[in-house]
């Protein structure tokens, strides 16, 4: 190491801002980026909520952002998957001992691959790896001002409500596309199931939803608010008659555990907004949305 170098065994970077988005549970939520063009906002957190910080942004069609993995229920999940390890795999006795102390799971079972077979944590995009932490590339569709603070209007994200944001960085095509590089196990975006809705599970969403507001994904949300907490309310939880389509889109990836893939009229709920949308496998490769339900 060069004289002078100073190494950092512990980096704490500051959240600049909060994730709020309609999905606020783990199940359901794209396992990419910009697999479903769901719109969410960047909430920032002050000082970093000034326009200023933002100046130039807009001419960049996409954004890099560094966030958070805040769902990780670390000790629970060692637990978990230690005694997952012991019953189906003979591991060497250093791994199990690394895993046992710091927590550091060196393999992981990515769902692409059925969720069986183990590749190394730095091979994979699992959510559980040393730092936590997560990297996305999203389209940055608008950058509102409210009560003088800026607020990013995103689509295609991976991440749910609540997500810690670290850092923003512009999408440079010239540099970040690779067109030419080799994608390992994922060369390309899993198929999407088909997905239906029996007529009683749409006249539940009809029922809920706003038919007179909409939210377009290649422009600015087209409702004005005058607060932050009312423009980040309608994302999280009005309903409007657009987001049947993104609901489908998200069943479409089919969240539901590898192992469960295969298993006929198996109900699954996942949260949307205000609703619990459940669904469940009832042919090879077709999905079918059942209810639509308010959450109470």
């Amino acid at each position: 190491m060069p004289d002078g170098c100073t190494v950092l065994e512990n980096h704490h970077a500051p959240i600049i801002g909060y994730h709020r988005a309609p999905l606020s549970q783990k199940f359901g939520a794209p396992r990419q980026p910009n697999l479903v063009a769901l719109t969410s906002v960047i909430e920032m957190l002050a000082p970093y909520d000034t326009p200023a910080a933002f100046a130039g942004l807009e001419a960049f069609s996409h954004v890099w952002i560094s966030w958070q993995f805040h769902h990780n229920y670390v000790k629970n999940n060692i637990k978990e998957n230690i005694n997952k390890d012991i019953k189906t795999d003979n591991l060497a006795n250093k791994n199990t001992a690394t895993t046992k102390t710091t927590g550091f799971r060196p393999q992981v079972r990515p769902p692409r691959l059925g969720g069986n077979q183990k590749i190394g944590v730095f091979a994979s995009r699992s959510m559980y790896r040393p730092s936590a932490l997560g990297l996305s590339v999203v389209k940055l569709e608008h950058i509102k001002i409210v009560q003088g603070k800026a607020l990013l209007v995103i689509s295609g994200a991976d991440m749910i409500d609540g997500t810690p944001i670290v850092d923003i960085k512009p999408y440079v095509a010239y540099s970040d596309a690779l067109i030419e590089a080799a994608s390992g196990f994922a060369p390309s975006a899993p198929e999407r199931l088909e997905v239906t809705i029996t007529e009683s599970a749409y006249e539940q969403f009809l029922a809920l939803a706003d038919t007179e507001q909409t939210f377009e994904n290649d422009q600015a949300v087209n409702i004005k608010q005058d607060t932050v907490a009312a423009f980040i309310g309608q994302i999280q939880s009005q309903l409007v008659l657009s987001d049947i389509d993104v609901i489908k889109a998200l069943v479409a990836q089919d969240p539901r555990p590898a192992y469960r893939r295969t298993q006929i009229n198996m109900p699954f709920t996942m949260r949307y907004k205000s609703v619990d949308v459940s669904f469940q496998l009832i042919a090879v490769d077709e999905l079918q949305i059942t209810a639509v339900v308010e959450v109470m």
